[in-house]
């Protein structure tokens, strides 16, 4: 469990540290995905709420910190990731399918404390 979650973190943390440094330049796209980047880019916010929001579940990750919050977080993230890739572009297919089923194996870790989240009546105290 440690491995795998320090894996994904270390993958988040990446993604957005080379974003928000500007470390890597982006590939060039031409198709499906790059109407599909243009359109989140031209929101303005979007990029940068979500490479923060992926910086801060990673630090949280490394951590070991409020790890189900952060898986959380990310699970609307990795869902997109593999669609994106899925229907969009394939070359990032491997990366996303492991992300995907590192979160399934970190939920199941954690599964305890996503079990009053899973209740169909919740009652407050």
């Amino acid at each position: 469990m440690i491995i795998v979650r320090t894996l994904l973190g270390l993958l988040f943390l990446f993604a957005s540290a080379a974003y928000v440094f500007k470390l890597v330049t982006p590939p060039p796209m031409e198709g499906a995905i790059k109407t599909f980047n243009e359109g989140l880019a031209a929101s303005g916010y979007f990029f940068t709420l979500l490479k923060i929001t992926e910086l801060v579940c990673a630090i949280l990750l490394l951590a070991g910190r409020f790890v189900p919050l952060a898986l959380i977080l990310l699970s609307p993230i990795a869902v997109n990731i593999f669609m994106v890739h899925l229907m969009l572009d394939r070359t990032g297919l491997p990366i996303a399918i492991f992300v995907v089923l590192a979160m399934v194996f970190l939920a199941y870790c954690y599964r305890n404390a996503f079990k009053p989240m899973l209740t169909s009546r919740y009652e407050t105290t």
